[in-house]
């Protein structure tokens, strides 16, 4: 055979790639998943509130529209507060060592600073004043006290630390850093709490469920379906019973009661949600190996004298491998919803972590009592596009992996 006829010579493998490839629908779906993994991988390192899940609340500024910037006054807190290393502050964030309040405007006049508190548009807020040093340095709480002298201050920090400064320096530092102009790309919740945060936060969360859930579920599903579908008769028989036992149990009743049995947790969800899930891969895996286990190439391997194990897993599960990953896709989808329904309806993630479930719960009051619906409608676009890139996905790989596609 020539060279030529034999790079043009592609496998099965190849042509449902390059069907894949050519259906945008699914490459869509693929990049929407993959900024999603980006973002969950990243985590506190790119939110703008990189607090322990995204929880900073500001409530002089709850419920505000995207886009919705105000002044904002950095006040230390006075204890000391550990700073991560980088990955440690990706992964679980990290405390803000600032008291963050809004104000209208300020005035610093000798070693004090004086700000009108924001309390809404054209509403006189009420004034605080703050001593510059405890605007910028932890202070101690056993030793308060700042002595002056002159130009010059002299205090303790909660570290037991002298400092002395001068005022001059305390009011550039202030100026600064102390004071900007925040801005909520996605505005604020009921609780002032950052949306665009705990939008891009609860991506974990709807991913981890997925992920697991989907875990457990081919786990289950193609190892009872694979000893079904193999061996027939009496294991089929009871492996069957226990299918369409759970079949027949409604989906979100058997969630409530493996949560209520489990307990309310971030591990109960993803347990709870993957034993659900097993039926249908249970099913196609069982159909699928009964038609394969008459084929040739298995019982040349039974004569071969190959153990069963070794002939399902070595010879017949990589050939099943299409339909249960479209199987796959599709219960990532169907077990970001669950989750998300579960925590709308308290059953699901606990606050004051990030679910979008949660979030929709938590704000949904605010769709008709409020000028501002944005803190609702915002998570639930964020589940409807999750949902719609799996399903994508999952139509890709069926029209890729389907001989008869003509986009091959």
């Amino acid at each position: 055979m020539s060279t030529s006829n034999t790079n043009t010579i592609s496998s099965p493998t190849q042509k449902a790639l390059r069907r894949l490839l050519k259906n945008k629908p699914a490459i869509f779906g693929m990049v929407i998943i993959v900024l999603a993994v980006l973002v969950a991988i990243l985590g506190y390192a790119i939110t703008p509130d990189s607090t322990p899940n995204a929880n900073d609340q500001v409530n002089e500024v709850n419920l505000k529209p995207p886009g919705f910037q105000v002044q904002m006054l950095k006040v230390r807190k006075n204890r000391d507060i550990p700073q991560p290393s980088f990955f440690g502050k990706m992964l679980y964030g990290v405390e803000n060592p600032y008291r963050l309040i809004p104000i209208n405007n300020y005035h610093i006049q000798n070693d004090s600073i004086a700000v009108e508190v924001y309390a809404g548009e054209s509403i006189k807020g009420s004034e605080s004043v703050f001593h510059l040093a405890d605007v910028v340095h932890p202070l101690s709480v056993t030793n308060p006290s700042i002595h002056s002298n002159a130009n010059r201050l002299t205090f303790s920090t909660e570290k037991n630390q002298q400092i002395t400064t001068n005022l001059n320096d305390l009011e550039s530092q202030i100026e600064a850093s102390h004071v900007y102009t925040h801005t909520y790309r996605f505005g604020t919740d009921g609780l002032g709490r950052c949306l665009l945060s705990r939008l891009l936060i609860g991506i974990r969360v709807s991913l981890a469920v997925g992920l697991l859930a989907v875990l457990i579920s081919l786990t289950i599903g193609i190892t009872m379906g694979a000893i079904a579908g193999y061996f027939g008769g009496r294991v089929d028989d009871f492996i069957m019973l226990i299918i369409n036992t759970m079949w027949s149990i409604p989906t979100l009743l058997l969630v409530f009661a493996l949560v209520l049995a489990l307990g309310r947790g971030f591990w109960q969800i993803f347990v709870a949600v993957g034993l659900t899930m097993w039926v249908d891969v249970a099913r196609i895996v069982r159909g699928q190996v009964m038609s394969l286990r008459e084929i040739q190439f298995v019982e040349a391997a039974n004569s071969l004298g190959f153990s069963d194990a070794r002939i399902i897993r070595r010879h017949i599960l990589p050939n099943i491998l299409g339909p249960v990953m479209v199987v796959a896709a599709a219960n990532f989808a169907i077990a970001i919803l669950i989750e998300a329904g579960l925590s709308y309806l308290g059953f699901g993630i606990q606050p004051p972590t990030p679910s979008w479930g949660t979030m929709l719960a938590e704000n949904y009051s605010f769709l008709l009592k409020s000028n501002n619906p944005f803190p609702a409608i915002v998570p639930g676009l964020a589940i409807m596009l999750m949902v719609l890139a799996f399903n994508l996905v999952g139509n890709g790989f069926r029209d890729a992996l389907d001989v008869k596609t003509k986009l091959g």
